[in-house]
């Protein structure tokens, strides 16, 4: 296992799940709470860390958006941003194509300049002194109306060139799909990218939706496709990616343990699947530490790693040289001596 370990450290990646504000770690969230004069209902970090503990999406979601009230100023959310790039940086990720939530930031009374300007910044920086290229993608709260995705839509053309795509998150179930066609296809016409969380808690048809009816360009999660069979040829056939959060699904019972987890199965199948953090301040574990975890609960080869790597790259919305030169980074690396 340590050769693998090994391997996984050197592996050039890109996360293509990640939710800026579920990387904000229980220390940071404290001090900007302390800076911003921001009540919380934790008087240390150890307290905060002691919330992180839930057993399912709506638990997880109430901390999550609690956390997010220490979020104020554009410095906040560069720090925020920044945090997780060095992290990001230190598990050798080399592009991110990272979610925001800015619903859940305006509906505060945070100027959506505010939140995307300081995300910028550190995005450009990352770039400029870490090497790592990124997208931003702009998620709606599927658990709020398509009229409020509108609005949120609306907010966000003036930025438009700092966005790169449209994506659908927070509580599923009940909020499916077909409930945000209209605005999907909007985000179509304004030339952005469209993803969304389907088949993580919801069924094989808020997936099919997804694909019918929001247009998709990549799949967030998709586990629970692999209970249509037809639905899975479909995914197979057209080369669908699927950004897989193995610890997420293990924190908020997708799976009851690691060793459940359908990755291996879905590699199998001829899945395009790749693994991601989702939210890595609550789930336990950046990019490395899911692939680690992962492979020691599933038996993962050696190939298998590697297969991930290079799906993390060809599923991501990086133009094709980009591509070209990451792909071939891991076939330098995987061919070579540790």
């Amino acid at each position: 296992m340590s050769d693998l370990n090994d391997l996984i450290d050197r592996l050039p990646k890109a996360e293509l799940h990640l939710h800026i504000e579920g990387s904000l770690e229980p220390e940071l969230m404290f001090e900007l709470a302390e800076r911003n004069g921001v009540a919380i209902p934790f008087k240390s970090v150890d307290e905060i860390r002691a919330a992180y503990d839930f057993s399912n999406l709506q638990d997880f979601l109430d901390i999550y958006y609690v956390g997010m009230n220490v979020l104020q100023t554009e410095q906040d959310f560069f720090d925020l941003t920044w945090a997780y790039l060095q992290r990001a940086a230190a598990d050798t990720v080399r592009h991110v194509e990272i979610f925001f939530d800015p619903q859940g930031h305006t509906d505060r009374g945070i100027a959506f300049g505010t939140v995307i300007s300081g995300i910028d910044r550190a995005l450009k920086q990352g770039e400029a002194e870490l090497g790592i290229s990124s997208r931003l993608i702009m998620c709606f709260l599927r658990h709020l109306s398509e009229e409020a995705a509108f609005e949120t839509l609306a907010q966000a053309e003036p930025h438009l060139d700092l966005i790169h795509g449209v994506g659908l998150d927070s509580s599923e179930m009940g909020h499916p799909p077909s409930k945000f066609e209209r605005v999907f296809a909007r985000a179509g016409e304004l030339g952005l990218k469209r993803v969304a969380h389907a088949g993580e808690e919801g069924p094989p048809a808020y997936v099919s939706e997804a694909l019918d009816l929001l247009r998709i360009d990549r799949l967030d999660h998709g586990n629970r496709s692999l209970e249509d069979a037809e639905l899975v040829e479909r995914l197979v056939q057209s080369e669908m990616t699927l950004t897989v959060c193995p610890l997420s699904n293990l924190r908020l019972c997708g799976v009851e343990r690691l060793a459940d987890h359908p990755l291996k199965r879905m590699l199998a199948l001829g899945l395009k699947v790749m693994v991601n953090s989702d939210d890595p301040a609550y789930f336990g574990g950046y990019v490395n530490e899911n692939f680690r975890q992962t492979a020691a609960a599933i038996d993962l080869t050696r190939d298998e790693i590697i297969t991930l790597a290079r799906n993390s790259f060809t599923g991501s919305f990086l133009d094709d040289a980009a591509i070209a030169r990451h792909l071939a980074d891991i076939d330098r690396i995987s061919l070579s001596p540790a």
